[in-house]
């Protein structure tokens, strides 16, 4: 990469121009019919059978998998010689928020198009790629992806499941147990991980439908996402050709973690998919439900959480088409460079991999925060099975989960920024000392300029890294070795950096908004923006609060809680005005304009 692109991490302590991030407002024409083709997509083949996809009717889900393939929905991210469109990957995040609000089907279209069809994409041989990826493509064929065991979850690497090979050396025999497998009960081809021996890490192994050996448990009857096949797969002696061993022996852990950093960016379009639609019906209900004589809409209990139903998924989708940018910039800088495609679309996104942990924790904890509050704003109705908000509830609790629990992506974040700055990769040491020096030093008291736009925000923002940077190091020299034993601590830390994460970009957005349109016409946006920095304020002092009085003693801790309290210290700011403000031009609008 580039000298000067910024890396992976390094918005903790290098500031973004807005100029070099892409925003959701530039999407170009081509961008606009695939974003127009999956919305047509929903409404004719998804949303008028919601209630039959629910059921699990025989046939149903795969032949909605074929007809999104035969739009050209399955096939975004994947090159032109295998029948696909070769697209970038803002692109195809932009076509996973678009699909994410379709419930069910919106997670057997991301299993299949992720985790069951790039790790062949990514790792296979060019015959394995030949013989799977172009009917993958068009969905000829349904990809499911075996990781999961009854005793390893989180800890993937701990499966059981094992590979031998056959006597005459023809094959691999497999035997095991996966369970939670999505598609599993109409996929054609599995990624299957196993030990081969007593290897310390796991191998890949593609296993065609039909294999002997291969079976399947009865579905799962689950909370919600219920008309997602789910089943539990076994390999009992499963016989596969020695061809089918997938990249190389060991490899397989890395396959894993490598798949799930794009699963998780992508969990994270989804989840603002599906926080849209539910802010939609939720602002449509408002409108027509009266109570007292006038429309629920009119009342500011139910204004304030439309506004924040919209101000959380705006940050999340700034933040999100952020880290697609930047993923795609240092994709295309590696290609540039003369690393094969494939190769240079997994560095890139390997590049990011603390983002893609961010947006996976803040995008699925928004759409949780939304459809609740849907349920609210809908009232008795939000908890009939007979309107919109049961099955968005139900089936929003799965992300928190998927791809890595919430709580293990928390310490991923810390654990990666971390492993960067111990390999020279991110330089925090330098920027963690000035922070030291200038909380013993008489504080600045210079203002903002007042005719720079957002100043006084930035600013702010500025500060916020500081703090992070102050109770960071204070942990690491706290703990040493041991800091990874601290998960409460690593979870404070990992909440301080969503929030700037989040609210930098929301923030950046918005400025280049006003400079491509001028203030005028960005509207309610600048609102947005500074009502979600207020709040992000008070959420990184918090944090950094408990992590603080948790492991700091005496006269040190004194002198750290008065670092953050000079960090997150904001000027008064009337949130509620801005609340309502955004909130009007909504139900004004009676949809999600933002």
């Amino acid at each position: 990469m580039s000298k000067h692109a910024i890396k992976g991490g390094e918005f903790i302590v290098r500031a973004t121009e807005a100029n070099d991030i892409f925003i959701p407002e530039q999407w170009n024409e081509e961008q606009q019919m695939l974003k127009q083709t999956a919305q047509d997509f929903l409404e004719k083949e998804v949303f008028p059978n919601l209630d039959r996809i629910d059921s699990l009717e025989e046939g149903l889900m795969p032949s909605i998998v074929e007809k999104a393939g035969a739009l050209g929905l399955l096939s975004i991210s994947i090159p032109e010689n295998y029948g696909g469109l070769g697209l970038d990957f803002v692109t195809s995040m932009l076509t996973a928020e678009i699909v994410g609000a379709g419930h069910s089907t919106a997670v057997a279209l991301m299993a299949h198009t992720g985790i069951g069809t790039l790790p062949i994409l990514y790792y296979g041989t060019e015959a394995q790629k030949e013989k799977y990826i172009p009917k993958l493509a068009t969905g000829e064929w349904k990809g499911a992806y075996c990781l999961t065991e009854p005793n390893a979850g989180s800890d993937a690497n701990s499966g059981k499941t094992k590979a031998v090979l056959s006597e005459d050396g023809k094959h691999w025999i497999l035997n095991g147990q996966k369970m939670w497998i999505t598609n599993a009960g109409f996929a054609d081809v599995f990624t299957v991980f196993a030990k081969i021996d007593d290897d310390a890490n796991l191998s890949a192994f593609i296993v065609e439908k039909g294999a002997p050996g291969l079976s399947l448990n009865a579905e799962e009857k689950k909370m919600g996402i219920k008309g997602s096949s789910t089943r539990q797969v076994f390999f009992n002696d499963c016989k596969i050709p020695v061809e089918n061993l997938l990249s190389d022996r060991g490899n397989g852990f890395k396959i894993a973690v490598n798949i799930l950093n794009i699963g998780r960016i992508k969990l994270g379009g989804a989840a603002i998919g599906a926080s849209k639609a539910v802010i939609g019906q939720s602002i449509q209900y408002a409108n027509e439900r009266e109570q007292f004589g006038r429309p629920i809409s009119k009342y500011g209990a139910i204004r304030h959480k439309i506004a924040e139903q919209a101000i959380r998924t705006y940050a999340s989708e700034s933040a999100l088409y952020r880290a697609s940018q930047n993923i795609d910039d240092a994709v295309q800088s590696l290609e540039a460079s003369g690393m094969e495609a494939g190769q240079a679309k997994l560095k890139g996104i390997e590049q990011f991999a603390i983002e893609c942990a961010i947006l996976k924790v803040h995008c699925s904890e928004v759409l949780d925060y939304v459809v609740d509050e849907g349920v609210q704003i809908y009232g008795g109705m939000g908890f009939s099975a007979e309107a919109p908000m049961d099955r968005a509830y139900r089936d929003s609790r799965i992300n928190r989960i998927f791809e890595g629990t919430n709580e293990i992506n928390r310490l991923l974040i810390v654990d990666m920024v971390l492993k960067r700055a111990l390999k020279g990769e991110l330089d925090l040491m330098g920027p963690a000392q000035a922070v030291v020096q200038e909380l013993t030093s008489i504080p600045d008291f210079n203002t903002p300029d007042e005719n720079e736009l957002f100043a006084a925000e930035k600013e702010q923002l500025a500060k916020l890294k500081k703090a992070l940077l102050m109770v960071a190091g204070a942990a690491v020299q706290t703990f040493m070795q041991s800091l990874s034993k601290e998960e409460e601590v690593l979870m404070n830390i990992a909440d301080m950096a969503i929030e700037i994460y989040a609210a930098e970009s929301c923030l950046l957005r918005v400025e280049k908004l006003v400079s491509m349109q001028g203030e005028a016409a960005a509207g309610i946006k600048p609102d947005i923006a500074r009502a979600y920095l207020s709040d992000a304020v008070d959420k990184v002092w918090k944090s950094g609060k408990d992590a603080l009085n948790s492991f700091g003693t005496g006269d040190e801790l004194r002198m750290m809680l008065m670092g953050l309290k000079r960090y997150t210290k904001q000027d008064p700011y009337n949130i509620k005005e801005a609340r309502q403000k955004i909130a009007q031009h909504l139900i004004e609008n009676n949809k999600y304009t933002l």
